[in-house]
Formats: C-alpha cells, sequence, structure tokens
C-alpha cells in the first residue's frame, strides 16, 4: 500500500504546485445525454452509478486498445490473457465475464457461446465518441447479461470531411497501422476504418495478427435519419499457457466477431420510437497444438438475429419508456453440438418526478421468455433527490438474472465437463450514493451489497482431482464502495486534471471454494487507479496513469503507465511506456503480463 500513498502525495503536490484560482470552464460531462435507457437523461440527473469516459479522456489514456482503456476505471477489472486486446476478460464490481454486458450504440454484444468472446467486439478507439459504463444491477434496463453492470460503446456519427493517418512502431516487433475517413455529403455521412496490429510477442506464442473494419453511415440524414453500422474484428494470437494449463505453451486461437445493424427515430411532440434490427456473428477456432491441429481443435460458430423496438412517452405524470426485444440464437459447434435459442424481453419503467421537480422515482421491469428456460421477471426502482444544483444523493435496487451458456451447459474436453442441469443465476442488489458536480470538480460516493444464489462456476470435488465441473454455487454475498473524483485546473491558461479512483470489494465466494474454483477466484479487493493529464507548453501534453490491484487471494501489483503527445498542426507524435518500473504481475490463469515496453506513434490528419 506504500505505493498508493506516494502516488497520493505526488498527486496532491501536483495540484498545490500548478491549481489557479480560475475555475476550468468545462460543463461538457453536465450536457452528455444518457443514452443506454429508454428514458434518456442528462448524466447529471442520472440516478444511477454511471461513469462517462469522453473522447477526450481517451486521448489522455496512454491506451491503444479498450480493454487498456477500461482498466484504469475503479471498479473494472480486465483481465487480459493477451496483449492488444487478443483475449481479455471483462468484469464488473467481483462478477463474471459473463455477468457484464457490452452493448454498441445500444445494441447488446452478449456472445451465447461464453462471454469470454465479450471483448471481441471491442471497437478500435479512433471511432468511439464515449464510453458510458453503468454499474450495479441493471437487468430491468438491458435484460439478459446485465448481471452486475452494463459497457455501451457511442460511436462517432459523423467527422468532418478528413482522411487520418496513423502509423506505430515498438517493442517486441510491434507495428500498427490505420487510417480513418470521413465524409460528410448533403444527406448522407460515412466514417471508415481500417487498421493492422501486429507484434512477434513478448514471449514464446505470444505473437499477433488482429485486424479492425467500421463504417458508420447516417442515411436521408435531412428527413427520417436511417443509421447503419457495420464491424468486423479478427484476432489470430498464439495463446501460450491462456486456458487448459500452463505447460500447455503451444494453444492457438483465431476469432472473429462482426455486427450489422440499421435504426432509425420517430419523433412526435410527446412519443418517441427508435425500432432497431441487427445481426451479430462471433466464430471461435482454437487449437491445441499450432503446428499440429488434429490433436486437439474447437470451432464454434455463433449467430444472433434480433429486433428491438424502444420508446417513451411523456406526460403530466412523468415520462413512460417501454420496448420489446426479440431475438434468435444459432450456434454450430463440433464440442457444443448444433442449438438454437428464441428469446423475448419487455421493458417498462416510469419517471416520476416529485418535490418540486427534486425528487425522481423510476421503478421498472424486466420479463423475459426463453425458449429452453422459461420466463422470469426482474424488478428495480431507482430513487434520487437533488440536495442543490451541485449535489445529488441516489439509491437504487432490483433484482437480476442471467442463464447459462452453451460452454456451462454442454463444453467438454479432458479437463472441463458441462452441466445441462444449471439453474439461472439470481442476485438480489442494493446500492445508495452522492454524487457531486462543478466546473472545477466532479465526485461520488456509492456504497453496494449483492446477495446472489446459484452462480455458476467450473469447481472440482478436490485440490488433486482434474476434471472440472459446471456447478451452480449456492449463495455469494458481494459488498464494497466505490469513490470517484476530478479535479480540473489550469496552468499558464492550459486545462490540466487529475483523476482518482478507488474501489472496495469484499466477498465470501472464497469460503467453500478456495483452491476448487475456476474462474471465481482472484476478485479484485482493492482496486486503486489515478491519472494525471498535464500541459505546459503549446504543442505538448502528457499523462502519467497508476493503477494498484489486490485480490483476495493476497497478490497486488503496482503498474505504471505514461505518454507525450506533440502537436505540430496536422501532425502529432506520441510515446507511450507501459509498465514503466516493469512489473512481474498476473492478471489471469498462467499468463505473465508483458515487462516494460514502448510504443512510438505518428498521426497525419489530410483536411
Amino acid at each position: 500500500m506504500k505505493s498508493i500513498y506516494a502516488t497520493i502525495a505526488f498527486t496532491c503536490l501536483s495540484i498545490i504546485g500548478y491549481a489557479q484560482e480560475n475555475p476550468v470552464q468545462t460543463n461538457s460531462l453536465e450536457e452528455v445525454i444518457i443514452n443506454s435507457t429508454r428514458i434518456n437523461l442528462p448524466f447529471k440527473e442520472n440516478s444511477r452509478t454511471i461513469d462517462i469516459i469522453s473522447s477526450e479522456d481517451i486521448k489522455k489514456s496512454a491506451s491503444t486498445t479498450l480493454a487498456d482503456l477500461l482498466q484504469q476505471v475503479a471498479g473494472i477489472d480486465i483481465r487480459r490473457r493477451g496483449t492488444a486486446g487478443s483475449q481479455a476478460d471483462l468484469y464488473i464490481r467481483g462478477g463474471s465475464f459473463d455477468q457484464t454486458l457490452l452493448l454498441i450504440d445500444g445494441i447488446k454484444m452478449d456472445d451465447a457461446q461464453t462471454g469470454h468472446h465479450t471483448m471481441n467486439a471491442a471497437l478500435p478507439l479512433e471511432v468511439i465518441e464515449r464510453i458510458e459504463i453503468i454499474k450495479g444491477p441493471a437487468a430491468r434496463v438491458f435484460g439478459q447479461n446485465a448481471f452486475n453492470g452494463a459497457i455501451n460503446i457511442i460511436t462517432k456519427k459523423e467527422l468532418s470531411n478528413s482522411v487520418s493517418v496513423k502509423t506505430e512502431t515498438g517493442s517486441f516487433g510491434q507495428l500498427n497501422a490505420g487510417v480513418t475517413v470521413g465524409a460528410d455529403l448533403d444527406n448522407s455521412s460515412h466514417i471508415v476504418h481500417v487498421d493492422k496490429m501486429t507484434s512477434a510477442g513478448y514471449r514464446h506464442n505470444t505473437d499477433y495478427d488482429n485486424s479492425n473494419y467500421f463504417v458508420k453511415s447516417v442515411f436521408n440524414k435531412n428527413k427520417k435519419a436511417i443509421e447503419m453500422i457495420a464491424t468486423f474484428q479478427e484476432r489470430k494470437f498464439g495463446a501460450n499457457g491462456f486456458y487448459a494449463r500452463e505447460s500447455a505453451t503451444e494453444q492457438y486461437e483465431e476469432t472473429q466477431n462482426s455486427l450489422i445493424g440499421f435504426t432509425t427515430t420517430f419523433n412526435t411532440e410527446k412519443l418517441t420510437l427508435k425500432p432497431r434490427v441487427y445481426w451479430k456473428r462471433n466464430q471461435d477456432e482454437y487449437v491445441y497444438l499450432r503446428n499440429d491441429p488434429t490433436v486437439y481443435r474447437n470451432l464454434h460458430i455463433t449467430n444472433k438475429i434480433g429486433a428491438e423496438l424502444n420508446g417513451n412517452y411523456t406526460s403530466k405524470a412523468g415520462i413512460t419508456g417501454f420496448g420489446i426485444d426479440l431475438s434468435q440464437v444459432y450456434i454450430n459447434s463440433n464440442n457444443l453440438g448444433n442449438r438454437n435459442r428464441f428469446m423475448t424481453t419487455l421493458f417498462l419503467e416510469h419517471a416520476f418526478k416529485l418535490a418540486n421537480q427534486n425528487l425522481d422515482i423510476t421503478p421498472g421491469v424486466a420479463v423475459t421468455y426463453f425458449s429452453d428456460f422459461d420466463f422470469y421477471a426482474f424488478p428495480g426502482i431507482d430513487i434520487g433527490y437533488k440536495i442543490n444544483d451541485q449535489l445529488k444523493a441516489y439509491g437504487n435496487i432490483g433484482y437480476t438474472y442471467r442463464i447459462p451458456t452453451y460452454t456451462d451447459l454442454y463444453y467438454n474436453d479432458p479437463s472441463t465437463v458441462g452441466n445441462p442441469d444449471l439453474e439461472v443465476e439470481e442476485a438480489f442488489s442494493q446500492e445508495i450514493g452522492i454524487k457531486y458536480f462543478s466546473p472545477k470538480f466532479t465526485g461520488s460516493l456509492a456504497v453496494y451489497n449483492r446477495d446472489a444464489q446459484n452462480l455458476i462456476d467450473f469447481v472440482r470435488t478436490g485440490v488433486t482431482e482434474t476434471i472440472y465441473t459446471a456447478t451452480n454455487i449456492t449463495e455469494v454475498n458481494t459488498k464494497g464502495f466505490e469513490v470517484d473524483a476530478a479535479y480540473h485546473f489550469k496552468h499558464n491558461t492550459y486545462n490540466q486534471t487529475l483523476a482518482v479512483g478507488y474501489n472496495f470489494l469484499e466477498d465470501d465466494i472464497l469460503n467453500d471454494n478456495k483452491d476448487l474454483s475456476r474462474y471465481s477466484l482472484n476478485t479484485l479487493k482493492h482496486h486503486f487507479t489515478t491519472r494525471l493529464s498535464t500541459q505546459f507548453f503549446k504543442n505538448v501534453s502528457q499523462n502519467i496513469i497508476y493503477k494498484h490491484a489486490e485480490r483476495t487471494t493476497g497478490d497486488s501489483y503496482n503498474v505504471w503507465d505514461a505518454s507525450i503527445a506533440l502537436h505540430l498542426k496536422q501532425l502529432e507524435f506520441t510515446f507511450t511506456a507501459s509498465n514503466i518500473f516493469n512489473a512481474d504481475y498476473i492478471e489471469a490463469g498462467f499468463v505473465p503480463m508483458p515487462p516494460s515496453n514502448v510504443l512510438f506513434g505518428l498521426n497525419y490528419k489530410f483536411k
């Protein structure tokens, strides 16, 4: 913990040394409308724990991928096995990778095979406008998989007519290149992005060859706009020790993730309707021996076809949000079999404003039908009170759920056995918090508790047993608190930012499962993050990022990253250093994370 105290002292001294009396006039967060729900509310008025990562925050993050970026948010645990986003699992507040929902422009990117593929859908940072992180129970808002929260990636709608080119090179033979094209026409706008990221790897069989393709178009934008999004991500990577065991050094994997969706909006004075159709596909090929696929090979192909209609109606009684979500899932797999599932979810919520508009109460419910399970209804309620223009107290309670994935139910290999008799995971969650907003300072404090039952994990019966079987763990209690703050100040007319976050989490999952559980171990008990973004000269900006993690098993580590950017009109030079002090640590399984490494970049924008 000494490193945490040293960092706090360093950042406080930085504030004292550089803060000026004139506040930074930045109200961008107050103007953001949270559109991950049916009742759209300004960020300042929402009665949930929500973090916003803006495009400006992304630039200052010293991150090259979404996985690296999200690690800087307290309460979010990104457990990477590979680099450059090759394989990473997403956790919020101690939940599993199957209990966190990722959305792209509101489209649910859950995968029926396994939550291991959630981050396969991660988009390149260049096309992201902002990221909305909703923590706590969210099943009544999003349905299946939003057990502990959800992350909604909002992509850029349009760019001015321009072409941007980037090239990067660095440690371990890293070589990255990409191009982003924006076209703003009379009645349509288009964004096209293509990039490739390659590396020889930082140790044996950790090389990768990753590609991203992205198209965002808005047609008929002067009348009834139709928005189209199309993405394709391909990952090819050596998977040394990723899955089976530490000695399995020759594993290899290739994944493909694609999405195409169409959305439009119909508005009247009181009614808004937003229909959407989409098709999501994921393909995963894994071989145990890279040079001899015949020894053991898995191939899974999952398709999800969905249609949604969401809307809201404004009346004297408040705003009513409603929606219906229909989807059909198909999986073809040499291990899991050929299966399909039909899902229907109905959503209903209503926002009341009372006490001279200072008190807001929003009850809601989601009712879901699964063709291979049953009906489930999960209610919840959000309550908030505006103490003054800067301060708001809030709380929420709700039931949440997750049905087993096909991997949970049917997967089999020499060390793993699925269980077709698994029951649905359920939890009752509660949270209270307070938020403060001003142009110079923003802060929040939240305390949460979750009582879960039937959590699913792969468990062995004894320490000498080699077979892990999918099992419903009886009951698990999770509790904790979270603090986030950002201080904006000026030095020589230039904006400076200090952001800090801390999450403490405690659960009793190890009481019965220590040494027996495959995935439930390694919860982040202490998670501290800080970012100091400074600018002292006109064309130069710099960022320092510190992350401290201590897991329930006692493992802890401290990681420092930094970046410098030099801006010369249309040209930008960047230098990024990761794991500066060469920390030796593991985030998942048996895979040591990369030692100190650097990346040099060049970006040029044609106008």
